[in-house]
Parts: C-alpha cells; sequence; structure tokens
C-alpha cells in the first residue's frame, strides 16, 4: 500500500509504540488520526505529529463506534487501522485479582476486537483496507506472573487469525506485530518502576513502528500474516 495520502487510525497513538507508528506514517505522507484514554497526552502528541486527536476508551462499545465515525469523517475515509492500545498487569497467579484481569481483557482483548469490528465494516465495504494487530511476544509464550497480559495477547492473536480467515476475500489484509521489551512508558503505567536511561541495546518504539510501516508498505496483492521483533542482544 501507498501511505502517501492513505487515512489511517491509531489506537493508544499518544505514546509509545501508537505514537512512533502514527509519527512515521505522517512522515510518509498519510493522514492520521490517533486516539487513547488521557487527552493531554494526545493532544500534545497530535501536535507533534500533524494528526486528529479523538479522546477514547477502546473497552467502550459507543466511544468505539463514534471515534471511528469521527475519524472517518476527518480523514475524508479509511484505509489503514493500526490496533495498538494496550494495557498490562503483571503479579503472581495467587496476586492476580479479577479486577486485574478483568481490566486487562478489557482494552487489550475486548478493545481491539471492538475497533476491529467497526473499521473492518468499512474495509470489506470498499473491497480493500489494511489491519494491524499491534500484540506482544506474550501472546506466543507465557511467563511467570503474567496471566493476564498473557492470556489477553494470546487471545488476540486468535482474533488476528480469525479476521485474516474471514477477510481476505474482501482484499482486507489482517496482520500482527509481536515486540519482544520495548523501553517506553508501557512499563510505567502498569506500576513497574521508572527506567533511568534506555539501553542502546534494547527495543525502541520506533523499531517497532518501522515494522509495522513495513508490512504496511507491501504491495496490496502480498502481505505477511505478521513478525515477532526482538533486541539482537539486549544487555
Amino acid at each position: 500500500m501507498e501511505l502517501k495520502n492513505a487515512r489511517v487510525l491509531v489506537t493508544g497513538g499518544g505514546s509509545g509504540i501508537g505514537r512512533a507508528t502514527a509519527a512515521l506514517c505522517a512522515q510518509r505522507g498519510a493522514k492520521v488520526a490517533i486516539c487513547g484514554r488521557t487527552e493531554g497526552r494526545l493532544r500534545e502528541a497530535a501536535a507533534a505529529i500533524g494528526a486528529a486527536p479523538f479522546a477514547c476508551d477502546v473497552s467502550r462499545e459507543d466511544e468505539v463506534k463514534r471515534v471511528v465515525e469521527r475519524a472517518y469523517a476527518t480523514l475524508g475515509g479509511l484505509d489503514i487501522l493500526v490496533n495498538n492500545a494496550g494495557s498490562g498487569s503483571f503479579a503472581p497467579l495467587v496476586e492476580t485479582t479479577a479486577d486485574d484481569f478483568r481490566r486487562t481483557w478489557e482494552t487489550n482483548t475486548l478493545g481491539a476486537f471492538l475497533v476491529g469490528r467497526e473499521c473492518a465494516r468499512i474495509f470489506v465495504a470498499q473491497k480493500r483496507g489494511s489491519l494491524v494487530n499491534v500484540g506482544s511476544t506474550a501472546a506466543r509464550r507465557g511467563f511467570a506472573g503474567g496471566s493476564a497480559y498473557c492470556a489477553s495477547k494470546f487471545a488476540l492473536s486468535a482474533l488476528t487469525e480469525c479476521w485474516r480467515a474471514e477477510l481476505r476475500g474482501s482484499d482486507v489484509r489482517v496482520m500482527q506485530v509481536d515486540p519482544s521489551e520495548v523501553q517506553n512508558d508501557f512499563g510505567v503505567h502498569a506500576g513497574r518502576p521508572a527506567r533511568k536511561a534506555l539501553s542502546e541495546s534494547k527495543l525502541v518504539s520506533d523499531d517497532i513502528a518501522r515494522a509495522i510501516v513495513a508490512l504496511l508498505e507491501l504491495d496490496d496483492r502480498a502481505f505477511s500474516p505478521g513478525i515477532e521483533v526482538w533486541a539482537t542482544n539486549p544487555r
């Protein structure tokens, strides 16, 4: 897909991978809308990127319907969804609460489903579109303390496979990018200590943005089901 003049919606676009992806798409000439829950951060990112900002909690169906409609109207259509909004909760199994599990699932799985469904309706009707789910290597293998997060990301992988099987006949590409640890503010939002400094050997959000854009820029006749992105030698 040629990104110049493509209409792109990025969820979780106020920071981290979402912001980096939105910025790179805009640099390629795309028209970009971003959504997120933190309005101040969202407005700052939109001003820096040149994107249209829309406040939205992706776990709320009414808000999702409204934001997809507004993005479509503002951009003059919709060609690409980068389904990136996510949250994390990490604790041993015996300390994980139902609220922790439910909150993580509502953003990472239900939220991705809701936004994906609304955008898919547009893509199927116009017989074209690209949908990228941002997962995690936690979508492929679990780890201690990851019950809530890994379960939500494994479920996202299942959604990706189902949507791909359903939508290919409508010329809609469905892909998933699974990063390993990325140095951004995701961990802080999940309750982990802030980093003192970035490591030059570990992944940053721009690495994942470039992977997403590489998938999108394949000609429309081709697609990759997805990729994992790992740091070569994290230290």
